[in-house]
């Protein structure tokens, strides 16, 4: 099924952990509703303004693939709001700040980035829901396995 003219369902469906553990992670309606407005609002104009593919590292999660992978019972993976992405080329930091700077979203946050060990390092997490968006800009850095995050982008 495609969402707009550069992203597909099964981009974000797609889930190692879910295929080793024999696991299903087929989004319901509600679901594919919120994936679109995400495309719609957020992955489609980063596709558009950098004219690079997006790539999607983790997309939707059904509840039990959210549980094998380690997420936290109130993801916004689960309700098809959130994708952990990057896009060739432009450094995880930059891409975070220019959502945070350029587009509507619930979340953005700038997962796992190390400078010294370059502009790819880590991922950006981005959600977007249209009722009441947080607008939160976070960093995420992970220490002894856990997430540690502070406010802003700090990296």
């Amino acid at each position: 099924m495609q969402l707009s003219k550069n992203f597909w369902l099964s981009e974000f469906t797609k889930s190692q952990a879910a295929t080793r553990r024999g696991l299903s992670n087929v989004p319901g309606p509600s679901e594919i509703a919120a994936l679109r407005d995400l495309v719609e609002n957020v992955l489609q104009p980063i596709r558009d303004h950098f004219r690079v593919p997006v790539s999607i590292s983790s997309g939707y999660r059904s509840a039990a693939v959210n549980r094998a992978v380690g997420g936290t019972g109130t993801s916004q993976h689960t309700k098809g709001q959130a994708a952990d992405i990057e896009v060739s080329g432009v450094s995880n930091r930059d891409l975070a700040e220019w959502i945070r700077d350029n587009l509507p979203f619930d979340q953005v946050i700038l997962e796992g980035y190390n400078a010294a060990e370059g502009p790819n390092s880590g991922w950006v997490h981005v959600s977007y829901r249209k009722n009441s968006p947080r607008r939160s800009v976070l960093t995420a850095q992970f220490i002894n396995g856990r997430a540690h995050y502070s406010r802003g982008i700090n990296a």
